[in-house]
């Protein structure tokens, strides 16, 4: 092991705070730490070395000895093979079950430090409480991410989707096909998850998992709204004063709905249970169509002629007749 200034290892000052010390160790923990450079030599020394410096520095009966005696003193509390144990060796770390044991006091050493530094990495995988007596889990691979376009038809029905994708196995490029059952009424932004389909770590471990994450592409007619489905329904201005019968598109085939005489625009039919599945449950939501009465931009002077005699003919409609009467009050009340 080198016999570098242990504070220069960490590069701190001699007077840096234990939290200071911690801050530094795990940000070279993380960078020189063997799963993150399987097969590097220097790179296993240089965490050895680090390790060393942080296990002596983060005691404080070690940390007087090396301040007063150097080395010489460091080696009375950890032994030869420092907080590894066994002539320097990597015992319990990556290997073998029982981790390695501070000599100082009897408890794991990397108990607080390992559960900060590696639960950023491998998620908890070799944090406090892996295993009895210091045990630590195997690595877990990296967790992958998968978009997944469907159509809106799609999401409503349920589908099976083929993917293909690249991951690494054991710290090789591995390229993937996989089946994906996407379940009736799903949602945007909704995870399917598929364990083990990740990435798995160069050194041996477990594999990671694959997040499907769906996205529903927009519909040119259809809108959701959790699981009722929305429908604008453009009709004539003749067909809302005298009604009609009209044919409408729905998530599975076509609907009739009548449209009575005297419909106004913005009013809403419902159609019971032609909408999304819910998933997890019974039933369907329904399927809302929402009559917009257009109006045409320009007429013949023969139409013309025939809405100008309509029009000294009929009533008020109720929702003029309601707003002019508002409109009246007010006006009164200004008096």
């Amino acid at each position: 092991m080198s016999k570098k200034d242990f504070y220069s290892i960490l590069g701190v000052s001699r007077t840096a705070s234990p939290e200071e010390l911690k801050k530094a160790y795990r940000k070279l923990a993380m960078q020189y730490h063997p799963d993150k450079n399987p097969g590097d030599k220097k790179a296993e020394e240089k965490f050895k070395e680090i390790s060393e410096a942080y296990d002596t520095l983060s005691d404080a009966k070690k940390k007087d000895m090396y301040d007063q005696f150097g080395h010489a003193g460091s080696q009375g509390f950890g032994g030869a093979g420092g907080p590894f144990g066994g002539a320097g060796g990597f015992g319990g770390f990556g290997g073998a079950a029982g981790g390695a044991r501070s000599q100082s006091n009897g408890g794991d050493p990397f108990q607080d430090i390992f559960g900060d530094v590696f639960g950023d990495i491998f998620g908890n995988a070799r944090g406090p409480g892996a295993g009895p007596r210091g045990r630590r889990q195997q690595a877990k691979g990296t967790d992958l991410r998968y978009t997944l376009n469907i159509s809106f038809e799609d999401s409503a029905l349920g589908c099976e989707k083929v993917i293909s994708f690249m991951r690494q196995r054991s710290g090789k490029e591995d390229s993937a096909k996989l089946s994906v059952n996407v379940p009736a009424g799903v949602k945007e932004g909704q995870r399917l998850k598929l364990s083990g389909e990740g990435d798995t770590p160069a050194g041996g471990g477990t594999a990671g998992d694959l997040y499907v994450i769906i996205n529903i592409q927009e519909h040119p007619l259809f809108k959701r709204n959790e699981n009722d489905v929305t429908l604008d329904l453009p009709i004539m201005y003749t067909d809302a004063i005298l009604g009609t019968n009209i044919e409408v598109p729905t998530l599975t085939g076509k609907a009739m709905i009548r449209i009575p005489p005297g419909t106004h625009s913005g009013q809403t039919f419902r159609l019971k249970g032609k909408g999304f599945p819910k998933i997890g449950g019974f039933g369907a939501g329904d399927m809302l169509v929402r009559v917009v009465v257009d109006t045409p931009s320009s007429i013949s002077a023969k139409q013309k002629e025939l809405v100008e005699e309509l029009s000294k003919s009929i009533e008020s409609t109720p929702l003029v007749k309601s707003f002019q009467d508002k409109v009246s009050q007010i006006m009164r009340n200004r008096k």
